[in-house]
């Protein structure tokens, strides 16, 4: 039986744990916060609840394989889960709008042409279909195994989206998602639909890769799912798991530096001087400021991680509208003022009506009454550290403006809000440790392997690691899976080339 000890306790760290648990190990997990979940966190206040992080999931196959594996009670028996339908409805900035229906690709043929003309619907489709291309040349180096530096870089650094040669595409360069879209969709609203799907994993779009294409792919393909009661209970779900496999979690405890001996990860020491010894070390905690002393840069990439999360949580007075949708996303009205917000090497000014996600579920667990709606509002912005969101009026300011770009849109929601919670890359960067609040995407091929995430296992033997900012990168579906890879590499050995 190994002992191993665990840095930090978000999903991947706590996939980790459990897997390593149920196959004997003895696992310790060490969380300098007062709580599990990492990233995934609620926030309560008079009967409301909502989600601080993200708040729905994609592939929640990786989750049904974590419980079929770690249990006889599969994901669906420790929480409930529904795919929300209509998908999604988009708002654009000339007015015009589109309700898109979930898992079915006439529905989306069909609201498309009927919202933005005929032809729209088979050009969005064909590029989804193009997009699959992509996916199946990387869905394995990308999503199934780990990264470590005997892993071959040529898959990932190659962007296999069959990006179409003509109006200017042949170049030196590999087109850009935002090439890709304006080439192949030709309509403003198609081409904001698409960076949408990059910009809800904090990717902009005039810099992403055209394989971030798979993303609308996944999500048409796979749906995106709610868990009822907010993406929180799956946290709390898996932490439960984790301790019915007797997974030890000690909270309030920082890891401060990484015990090395022989060469290789021997055990950790806390911020008051407690020194732990264990057979490897995962960690689960972000990297920047907070690493732990010990521990070598990651190996393989390090994807660019400079954007982070506004987001306004709305309680409101009066019932949710019978005709309102569970997510809507309010496009920029100035795209080019939004892209020069979002330039990683030279941020411009806070885009006055940027594009917004608008959460609002039909969920009794989220509210005190059925005469009452909670609402989450969420952009993508800057980290902080270049813009200050600390400063004084600085949240709420920006806030003001969100709101109001979303009631421009016909929303409607803020004559009715009770109050209001602003969280910004600066809250982030305070509860979870991630360098200004940035939140990590996922791996992207492409661009000499600029969008990978750092690799699982690097210079120092024993160590492993796990979260988003570890293969395959952010959001809790690729958390998992990165629990999953620590977890074949310590049980199997560093030559485990994931699930056959």
């Amino acid at each position: 039986m190994a002992r191993i000890v665990v840095i930090g306790s978000g999903l991947g760290a706590m996939a980790a744990a459990a897997r390593l648990a149920v196959a004997g190990d003895q696992v310790t997990v060490f969380e300098r916060g007062e709580t599990f979940g990492g990233a995934v966190g609620r926030y309560t206040r008079d009967g409301f609840a909502f989600d601080t992080g993200p708040g729905l999931l994609q592939l929640p196959a990786v989750w049904r394989d974590l419980f079929v594996k770690t249990g006889r009670e599969p994901l669906e028996r420790c929480v409930r889960m529904h795919q929300p339908d209509p998908a999604t409805r988009h708002l654009f900035a000339d007015g015009t709008g589109v309700t898109l229906p979930a898992g079915s690709r006439s529905g989306v043929i069909g609201a498309l042409d009927a919202a933005l003309g005929e032809g729209a619907g088979t050009r969005w489709t064909d590029l989804v279909g193009r997009a699959r291309t992509a996916w199946e040349a990387t869905r394995r180096p990308l999503l199934e195994e780990p990264l470590t530096a005997a892993t071959d870089p040529a898959p990932a650094a190659r962007d296999p989206y069959p990006a179409l040669r003509r109006r200017g595409l042949l170049r030196r360069r590999p087109p850009t998602l935002a090439e890709v879209a304006a080439d192949e969709l030709r309509d403003p609203r198609l081409v904001a639909l698409l960076g949408s799907y990059a910009l809800g994993y904090g990717y902009p779009p005039a810099a992403a890769p055209a394989s971030a294409t798979v993303l609308a792919y996944l999500e048409q393909t796979f749906g995106s799912w709610y868990v009822e009661g907010g993406l929180r209970e799956l946290a709390a779900a898996v932490h439960r798991r984790c301790t019915e496999r007797r997974v030890e979690f000690v909270f309030g405890a920082e890891v401060t530096e990484v015990l090395v001996a022989d060469g290789r990860a021997a055990g950790v020491r806390l911020a008051d001087g407690t020194q732990v010894v264990a057979d490897a070390v995962v960690g689960g905690a972000h990297p920047g400021r907070r690493w732990p002393a010990g521990v070598p840069a990651p190996a393989g990439g390090a994807a660019p991680a400079g954007l982070g999360r506004l987001r306004v949580l709305l309680a409101l007075r009066g019932a949710r509208p019978a005709d309102a949708v569970h997510r809507t996303v309010v496009h920029a009205a100035d795209p080019a003022a939004e892209a020069a917000m979002l330039d990683a090497t030279r941020p411009g000014p806070l885009c006055a009506a940027p594009t917004v996600t608008v959460l609002r579920p039909d969920d009794a667990a989220l509210r005190p009454d059925d005469e009452h709606e909670a609402v989450t509002l969420t952009v993508t912005v800057p980290a902080h550290g270049p813009v200050d969101w600390a400063a004084e009026g600085a949240a709420d300011a920006y806030a003001d403006r969100v709101l109001a770009a979303v009631d421009a849109a016909g929303l409607g929601l803020g004559p009715r809000t009770l109050w209001r919670e602003v969280r910004t890359p600066a809250d982030t960067e305070r509860e979870t440790g991630a360098a200004g609040g940035a939140v990590p995407g996922p791996a992207l091929a492409g661009q000499g392997g600029r969008w990978l995430a750092g690799a699982n296992t690097g210079a120092l033997p024993g160590f492993y690691r796990v979260g988003g900012s570890a293969h395959p990168g952010g959001g809790p579906a690729h958390a998992g899976m990165s629990g999953a890879m620590a977890a074949g590499l310590i049980l199997e050995g560093e030559g485990w080339r994931g699930s056959q």
